[in-house]
């Protein structure tokens, strides 16, 4: 194979990749609006805990088939209850527990529409945890993207405000669920090399993680006598509904690593803000809401600046690449 079509292969994979995010993630969305809104279940910790409950098994579901046919499945042969294991993987796992919980809060308080301006300052975290973190300092350039960022979700608040529809804790939930999501992929990132780029693996341990760590969250927070009072709880539809939830959820979850082990975690959060974008779209359409001008405007803002951002940050990595000793002009 030549160098070009090795290239070729490579776009055409990061293609498939990002494109099967954005359709996973987008099907996610609705559907756990779905059950937070629309079935009148008042029990968040719960949905989470069943969708993590399903992938944790549809992984344990592959390491069984690996074992009885490893010639046609393979699964990571780590032990997520070794010590070493569960050193590295469980503040992944942590994070990966509050940034699911906090999304669906944030989504069973605001409109589909509104949730992606909720959740816009992801950019911003993640200029500020890879500093903190890394050390990594960000150009003049892109802190003003950042600014901009800023503004465009300021503004959209404030016309959700003006609306008369603002939801002060799904507003609040948003900004944590966007910290969370930013300190998720960074330490995905930072993960992944020591555990062989194994993503089964990671999957299979951040499901099975935060299905116990749930479990104690469901029960102070009353849950276990909503759902046990839930009077469509042997429905057919709800248990579709919950079930096909928990199978998003796996597949999200499968391919935001695969976006971040084939890209980065700055251009997995930049396409996850592209992604909502159409989401906003399809979700006004869909549940036929009518917004303002400055309210499309904010998101237009957002979305601008966003780019930006992921153009200037490119530009100056590959600046910094030709400056290194290591570059070799062709």
């Amino acid at each position: 194979m030549t160098a070009q079509d090795s290239l070729l292969s490579k776009y055409i994979t990061i293609f498939l990749v990002v494109s099967g995010y954005w359709i996973v993630s987008i099907s996610t969305v609705f559907m756990n609006k779905t059950l937070l809104s629309h079935i009148e279940l008042d029990a968040p910790m719960f949905i989470n805990f069943s969708q993590t409950v399903v992938t944790a098994l549809i992984c344990y579901g592959k390491k069984v088939l690996s074992i009885l046919y490893p010639n046609r499945f393979s699964f990571p042969e780590a032990n997520i209850w070794d010590s070493h294991v569960m050193r590295q993987i469980l503040p992944v796992s942590i994070m990966f527990t509050c940034m699911i919980a906090t999304n669906n809060l944030c989504l069973k308080y605001v409109s589909v529409a509104f949730y992606y301006i909720g959740r816009s300052l992801t950019t911003i975290f993640n200029v500020l945890l890879t500093y903190i973190i890394l050390g990594e300092r960000t150009s003049k350039r892109c802190m003003l993207c950042c600014a901009i960022i800023v503004v465009g979700f300021w503004l959209g608040v404030d016309e959700e405000h003006f609306s008369g529809s603002l939801s002060v804790a799904g507003t609040i939930f948003g900004i944590v669920g966007s910290f969370s999501l930013s300190l998720f992929s960074i330490l995905t990132k930072k993960v992944l090399p020591k555990i062989d780029g194994e993503i089964w693996l990671l999957q299979y341990a951040n499901n099975v993680y935060a299905s116990i760590l749930f479990l104690p969250i469901i029960f102070l927070t009353g849950e276990v006598q909503v759902v046990l009072n839930y009077p469509r709880l042997t429905d057919l539809f709800f248990w579709t509904i919950l079930i096909g939830g928990g199978l998003c959820g796996f597949m999200i979850g499968f391919f935001t690593s695969l976006q971040i082990k084939f890209t980065s975690a700055l251009t997995h959060n930049i396409s996850g803000t592209a992604k909502a974008c159409a989401q906003t779209v399809l979700a006004t359409y869909w549940y036929q809401e009518t917004k303002s001008f400055m309210w499309w405007f904010s998101n237009l803002i957002i979305l601008v600046a966003s780019a930006g951002y992921a153009r200037i940050k490119q530009l100056d990595m590959e600046q910094q690449h030709r400056q290194s000793p290591t570059y070799t002009k062709v």
